[in-house]
């Protein structure tokens, strides 16, 4: 929700913009939800994301695919394949409410695959289909990969098999190693002594000279430097702004920068341009692993109410998703 109101801004007029827009409204640092600045049109759509009119986490592609993640669990647990993951979409997911790469592959799904799933629960063709598109190494998988790690702590092997059943589906190459990433992240953090070793930890999970290993590691020689965010924009100023690998480094970055300060974490990743709702999201997420308190005034906005737009579903308790995500984790173990 930090990110999301100047997401579009972001992306189609630059960090300098963003970061013009933030020193207007005196929000840098930006350490609370970003102000709502009516001169802004791009803002407008997600006024109700904004820090005086936020009532709910709104709905947002990010927080459909980490429900999702925690549906399929819930029925596949182990088992979850790919085929599992293109039957969730196609019975759950607005095709309006997909990007880029998985526009591209549900396209595809909806055109060769719907009649099989719904008839036979198997594709009848090769949903390899799917990831053959001009995304594949976006950001897409890297934003559904959370929950995986997340109800595997100490077992990033596990997690890692799960972000890459699901990111097959729409990604390759450092699409999904940016997912797996995020994932064996998560799995690592519960357990180790810091973030800095939980990230040293993803290494060997990530393909050596592959871009997600370099930009892993281009995150982590960025660590609390001021300056991280614009060397990470330059490293990769030829990328689209939702590519994983720029993205990639932004989280790792502004993650290692501040392991005692969540609004701080949160705050520079998306400050820092690029993707910003996925960012904030994906470094909030990691953070919130090490078991130190979320601050009230990041949470009391939401009321515990998270709006969704999936099939059946419109708003969702934040105590029951968390209630059910440990249960996951806990029936994952037994």
């Amino acid at each position: 929700m930090l990110g999301k109101p100047i997401e579009v801004l972001s992306m189609r007029k630059g960090h300098e913009a963003l970061t013009a827009y933030l020193e207007e409204a005196s929000a840098l640092p930006l350490r609370d939800y970003v102000p709502f600045n009516e001169r802004e049109p791009l803002v407008a759509p997600s006024k109700a994301c904004c820090r005086q009119w936020m009532t709910r986490s709104e709905p947002d592609d990010d927080i459909h695919y980490s429900v999702l993640a925690l549906m399929m669990l819930e029925r596949h647990g182990r088992d979850l394949s790919t085929a599992h993951v293109a039957q969730s979409w196609l019975r759950n997911l607005p095709a309006a409410a997909t990007y880029t790469a998985e526009r591209a592959a549900y396209r595809i799904l909806l055109t060769k695959g719907d009649e099989w799933f719904a008839e036979r629960g198997e594709p009848g063709f090769d949903l390899a289909e799917c990831a053959d598109n001009p995304y594949n190494d976006w950001i897409g998988a890297q934003i559904r990969a959370d929950v995986y790690g997340w109800v595997a702590p100490g077992d990033p092997e596990l997690a890692a098999r799960l972000a890459t059943a699901d990111a097959a589906l729409s990604h390759r190459g450092d699409g999904i190693g940016g997912a797996v990433f995020v994932a064996v992240a998560g799995s690592q953090i519960p357990v180790c002594a810091s973030l800095d070793e939980a990230v040293e930890r993803t290494l060997p999970f990530l393909e050596s000279g592959s871009g997600a290993r370099e930009a892993v590691e281009l995150g982590i020689a960025c660590r609390n430097d001021p300056e991280g965010g614009a060397r990470i924009r330059a490293r990769y100023a030829n990328l689209s702004p939702v590519h994983t690998l720029n993205n990639l480094a932004i989280v790792v970055w502004s993650l290692l920068s501040h392991p005692d300060d969540f609004g701080a974490a949160i705050g520079d990743a998306v400050a820092a341009g690029l993707d910003t709702d996925c960012n904030g999201a994906t470094v909030g997420g990691l953070w919130g692993l090490q078991g130190k308190p979320i601050p009230d005034p990041w949470l009391e906005p939401w009321q515990g109410r998270v709006g969704v737009n999936l099939a059946g579903q419109r708003e969702l308790s934040l105590d029951d998703l968390a209630a059910r995500t440990l249960s996951v984790m806990e029936s994952l173990r037994a």
